[in-house]
């Protein structure tokens, strides 16, 4: 028996503003007959700044995990709380636009698919290469450093040419808003916590796309503020290229 419909984590590092954005959108569009439960997972120390936020908000739970776990294991960190149908795992860099969940879930019962994404767009209202073929390496290599030189195997990574007003199978969906089958997602453990950050969220669309289906789904857009801060700093840029190597050591290189 779950206790909510749909649960939703949000992984914090020095986020406070963002998240409260966030839950501002979230408050405005989604539909008062969708019971949840937010966790928000604090990675640094905004504890004063949180608890006074969740006088506004009876259903968030503030979790200060006391030191920087990551993305993936700092989302886990909720794994065996979780209680609900449906989960969702979410950026504080997004907002919604629409009664997302509402929209995700009702699409996730019809279609059958164990999890779904929306079309992500930039405050401008561009979409993101957000859905992409599962990662090789040179694939990576033509994305990050060779798009010019390559653009049409760019494209067909980025699956490009799909037609972004149906719904479509995905391989790699970016885990910037990901909503899900609990019982699906804790069946796999959640995220792989070897990975600190990055490429966590293409091994888990791949070991859900073993058991189930991933699936974009139109008919709701949420934006999210797309930073790519691993192509301007070098601390970041190095953790993804570990990332990388463990990825390809557990899924092959080609």
């Amino acid at each position: 028996m779950t206790s909510v419909k749909l649960s939703v984590s949000i992984v914090s590092y020095h986020n406070f503003n963002d998240i409260k954005r966030l839950l501002e959108s979230i408050k405005r569009n989604t539909s008062s007959e969708l019971s949840m439960k937010i966790y928000v997972i604090d990675n640094a120390n905004e504890q004063d700044q949180f608890r006074e936020l969740g006088k506004q908000y009876p259903e968030l739970n503030y979790i200060h995990t006391g030191k920087n776990l990551g993305f993936g294991k700092g989302h886990n960190y909720v794994l065996s709380n979780l209680d609900s149908e449906y989960h969702a795992i979410v950026n504080p860099d997004v907002l919604l636009k629409d009664d997302a969940f509402s929209i995700l879930i009702d699409f996730i019962e019809k279609t059958g698919c164990g999890m779904a994404v929306p079309k992500l767009v930039t405050p401008d209202g561009e979409r993101l290469a957000a859905y992409r073929k599962d990662p090789n390496l040179l694939d990576m290599l033509c994305r990050i450093w060779f798009r010019s030189v390559f653009p049409e195997k760019v494209a067909v990574h980025e699956l490009s040419h799909e037609d972004y007003s149906k719904p479509f199978k995905v391989p790699f969906a970016q885990g910037s808003f990901l909503v899900c089958k609990t019982d699906l997602f804790k069946q796999l453990n959640g995220f792989d916590e070897s990975y600190f950050m990055y490429l966590e969220d293409a091994d888990l669309c791949r070991r859900m796309n073993q058991i189930s289906d991933v699936m974009y789904c139109p008919y709701t857009t949420v934006e999210h503020r797309w930073e790519k801060g691993s192509h301007k700093n070098f601390h970041l840029f190095r953790i993804h290229i570990q990332s990388w190597i463990k990825y390809f050591k557990k899924w092959g290189y080609f």
